[in-house]
């Protein structure tokens, strides 16, 4: 039986941190001071899960963090991810979610262990605005080296994430759809949400989908292409086809109604939305001696339960019971 929650969506996406440690401080999302808050659980017990899950149904896994390259073996352990199988017998769909800082030397024995696709988070093309965000001095081309890295190993469509924030850093939506023509990469802007560590989200801050389409076709007019329906981003080209923007707009357009994923944190719990006020403890079963057919049990009735929707902007709105860098990108 496929994996489906009580609103019948069908759950086939885990993501999965394998560390909250971060070498950047972006401004939007750390405060500075805080390191790491949660364990890193060895990497056999991340495969223990993520095997369970794929043989309930699951098709797609992304590593995240913090900055999952921090982490001594990832490229062993997409290796190991490889080799499972899903329902059908096909390889899962195996990305990543980094800074990009180290990834230049790791793309290509990541592409070679059996990853398929990257996905770099970056919010400017400009190097002082890029260190004044990030808190981290000449990062800019460490990142700029990653992504070109990538390219060449074929983790292909290399994809650049930028998060918006209005008064900060809105003036960057147009370089980025040149980067996205330069590089030969799909650049996506992300709106701003509440998951912070300073909690300064408001309103008022966040860059919508409408406008962000109104800046760029300042710069060349936007053609909407079609994705599937689980795809968080709202997808773009230019007419001469050159350069891809996708947009994810969960404030001003959320997408809950079609949500297809799950995660598991860095320390083992399982979350069931990105907003979550609670977190499920698949490890601490695992640390009981739990038998697989347990773990699965346990996976399929907490999906069941996953929320309907976040409520973002709406009057006793909660937060999530972690801030982002503590959940997974």
């Amino acid at each position: 039986m496929p994996l489906r929650d009580k609103f019948g969506r069908l759950i086939h996406d885990l993501r999965i941190s394998i560390t909250d440690r971060c070498n950047y401080r972006c401004v939007y999302c750390r405060t500075g001071t805080n390191g790491a808050a949660y364990s890193e659980l060895p990497f056999e017990d991340y495969l223990r899960m993520a095997r369970i899950l794929v043989s309930l149904g699951v098709t797609k896994i992304r590593l995240t963090g913090g900055e999952p390259l921090l982490r001594k073996g990832i490229v062993k352990f997409v290796g190991d991810l490889a080799q499972l199988r899903t329902v059908d017998g096909s390889k899962p769909e195996i990305a990543l979610t980094t800074n990009g800082h180290l990834l230049a030397e790791i793309a290509q024995p990541l592409k070679e262990a059996g990853l398929d696709r990257v996905t770099v988070s970056m919010d400017a093309v400009d190097p002082e605005r890029f260190a004044h965000i990030t808190r981290v001095p000449n990062g800019y081309d460490s990142v700029l080296a990653g992504i070109r890295a990538s390219r060449r190993a074929a983790l292909d469509p290399v994809k650049v994430n930028c998060v918006l924030l209005r008064g900060f850093n809105e003036d960057q939506i147009i370089p980025f759809g040149m980067f996205a023509r330069e590089e030969g990469v799909v650049v996506r802007f992300i709106e701003f949400m509440p998951l912070e560590e300073g909690r300064i989200w408001t309103p008022e801050v966040v860059v919508t989908l409408v406008e962000i389409v109104a800046r760029m076709s300042e710069y060349r007019p936007l053609v909407e292409i079609d994705r599937e329906r689980s795809e968080t981003a709202r997808r773009f080209r230019f007419p001469d086809g050159i350069g891809e923007i996708g947009i994810i707009a969960p404030v001003s357009q959320p997408f809950c109604g079609h949500c297809s994923r799950i995660r598991i944190t860095s320390d083992g719990k399982l979350r069931t939305c990105l907003f979550s006020t609670w977190d499920h403890d698949l490890y601490e079963l695992m640390r009981r001696g739990a038998t697989d057919e347990k773990l699965a049990n346990f996976i399929v009735r907490t999906i069941e339960n996953k929320e309907e929707r976040h409520h973002i902007g709406e009057p006793g709105f909660v937060p999530a019971s972690r801030t982002m860098v503590h959940i997974g990108g």
